[in-house]
């Protein structure tokens, strides 16, 4: 019987490395056809400091649908500007990072806890997300009560805060009124000082001459 040879497999075998060493790394560098450039990327963010941070989901309330709708899951922040000291709300998308709430946080602004859900807590605000000041009622989630409870907080200490800086520049401005009053008042008496003294120079003058005519020759 003749034998059976294993030379084409062993053909095969060959040409299969050979072709997988053509496919080796030889160690060649190739230039990429476009270069890309880095690009700064601006958040609006940059003289900002941030003071709170945290992951939550925002709602709205639908005035004409009577319901809240989700504005998106990411991260609420609260931001205080370098230079005016002004603190704004802000909260992104964490995909898109699209602006989902931006709006400062002024005196006479309220949070609640949501009713039936000690997680999540509503608020007033003149929101500009939109490009437009809108009147809107939110409604905020966070994973746990630890969470809801530090937003709360922060926002009252803001909203506290902004009223005392109110209500300290109202009494500078009463005190900056009153000391004007002071000072015109002052110089008032003294316009009225001078007007004086020269009636009572002439008054002086026509009772010297009245004595004198009143006084019999000799």
């Amino acid at each position: 019987m003749a034998s059976i040879s294993n030379e084409p497999e062993r053909e095969h075998r060959d040409e299969e490395e050979s072709g997988a060493n053509e496919d080796e790394d030889t160690g060649a560098q190739v230039a990429p056809i476009i270069k890309l450039e880095e690009v700064a990327v601006t958040t609006g963010e940059e003289n900002e400091d941030t003071i709170l941070d945290l992951k939550s989901k925002l709602y709205r309330f639908d005035k004409d649908g009577s319901q809240w709708k989700e504005r998106g899951a990411g991260t609420v922040k609260f931001l205080k500007h370098k230079e005016t000291g002004k603190i704004r709300l802000v909260m992104r998308q964490s995909k898109t990072l699209k602006i989902c709430a931006n709006h400062l946080v002024t005196s006479g602004m309220s949070v609640q806890e949501h009713a039936g859900n000690d997680k999540s807590c509503v608020w007033h605000a003149r929101d500009f997300s939109d490009g437009e000041l809108k009147d809107e009622l939110f409604c905020i989630r966070f994973a746990n009560v630890e969470n809801c409870k530090a937003f709360m907080q922060k926002f009252k200490e803001v909203a506290e805060s902004e009223e005392e800086k109110e209500e300290s520049k109202d009494a500078s401005e009463a005190a900056g009124l009153l000391e004007k009053l002071t000072v015109e008042e002052k110089n008032t008496e003294e316009e009225e000082k001078k007007e004086e003294k020269p009636v009572e120079k002439v008054e002086k003058a026509v009772e010297e001459k009245k004595t004198e005519e009143t006084v019999p020759s000799a």
